[in-house]
């Protein structure tokens, strides 16, 4: 159960309205999802957060897609479901593929497994790495 209400366009002030217009006209869609209508009951965060999520997603040098692919990742790391559902069904609108999504999956389970010894271990950082080189093979398949 949500902590606030999920407003409706009627429930929405003027302000919140506002921005869902904004994200209407970006998406070209009249769909609103409840995540934006949650942050609709604080209308300065949601625009802010629509202002920056708007400009960090917009294309840039990394490609729209593998933008939602780091979501999906960032998402599975901190167990939101709402955002990996969301982001998931996103990166497919963008042309993500069942088998990337698989390989991102064993990704993110092995970047998940590797951290946890690492820092069960408190492997202490190779002097290269902290040097910003490259580890020895990288960058070869």
């Amino acid at each position: 159960m949500a902590t606030v209400p999920i407003l409706d366009d009627a429930a929405a002030g003027p302000a919140a309205r506002a921005t869902f217009d904004a994200i209407r006209a970006a998406r070209g869609t009249d769909y609103v999802n409840n995540f934006w209508r949650a942050l609709a009951a604080d209308p300065p965060l949601l625009a802010a957060t629509w202002d920056r999520l708007s400009a960090v997603m917009a294309p840039g040098a990394l490609d729209p897609l593998v933008k939602e692919m780091v979501y999906v990742a960032v998402s599975v790391a901190n167990g939101c479901g709402y955002c990996i559902h969301s982001h998931t069904a996103a990166a497919r609108a963008r042309g993500m593929t069942e088998a990337q999504l698989g390989e991102l999956l064993a990704v993110i389970a092995m970047a998940s497994q590797t951290n946890a010894l690492a820092t069960a271990l408190q492997v202490p950082i190779d002097a290269r790495f902290e040097a910003g080189e490259a580890p020895p093979g990288a960058g070869q398949t």
